[in-house]
């Protein structure tokens, strides 16, 4: 196991073609994993870096892509990588399941960025969000609910989903960003609300 292997090995002691050999052997194995739908920590180990300036530097964008759910720049990765991505069988063998993760993990990315409150999604948000026809959204979120990457209720009728919880996972610079900023609001709401019960209620302050 490469990350057993690095959890216990200083990565200063790994010659730096076998980093590059590792990063690139996680890289494919986190795209092609069926069940694995968290890039984070693969992203935020320091053997990543290891891909920088080499050939294989385009398998970290492409994990950086999927971790934000970034379909635009999933599929400008794509069409600009053809000819690497062309190279590995397993991932043109694969094309589909990758197409799958990147959309499931749009619309995780779509609930994350979305306060607790406000996750009654409709089903026409979730279409524009991961670019697919509105009657193909209902699947989606009941393959996310099915690898339990989600809970919530779908309504058919208003066609909405309700999500009530979203797999944690490790954030990026651009997820704890939006996190903070959610945090933020979540303060200003508290302030304004003791402000307001403040003013109503004065005789409970005394």
């Amino acid at each position: 196991n490469a990350l057993m292997y690095l959890s216990y090995t200083p990565i200063e002691t790994i010659p730096e073609p076998e980093k590059v050999q590792i990063a690139t052997d996680l890289a494919l194995s986190a795209l092609l994993g069926e069940s694995i739908y968290n890039f984070g920590e693969l992203l935020a180990h320091p053997v990543f870096a290891s891909l920088t300036g080499t050939n294989s530097e385009w398998l970290a964008h492409f994990l950086k892509a999927l971790n934000a759910g970034n379909i635009v720049e999933y599929d400008r990765l794509v069409a600009t990588y053809q000819a690497q991505l062309s190279a590995q069988p397993a991932l043109v063998a694969n094309a589909q399941l990758l197409k799958e993760k990147i959309t499931i993990l749009s619309l995780m990315e779509l609930v994350f960025s979305r306060a607790s409150e406000d996750r009654n999604i409709p089903f026409k948000d979730i279409a524009e969000r991961t670019r697919l026809p509105v009657n193909e959204v209902e699947f989606l979120v009941m393959k996310a609910l099915s690898l339990k990457l989600i809970r919530g209720v779908i309504d058919e009728v208003d066609q909405t989903v309700n999500v009530s919880w979203v797999q944690p996972r490790v954030l990026g610079l651009d997820q704890v960003a939006t996190l903070k900023q959610r945090l933020e609001d979540w303060t200003n709401n508290v302030k304004n609300a003791l402000v307001f019960v403040e003013n109503e209620t004065p005789e409970l302050f005394v």
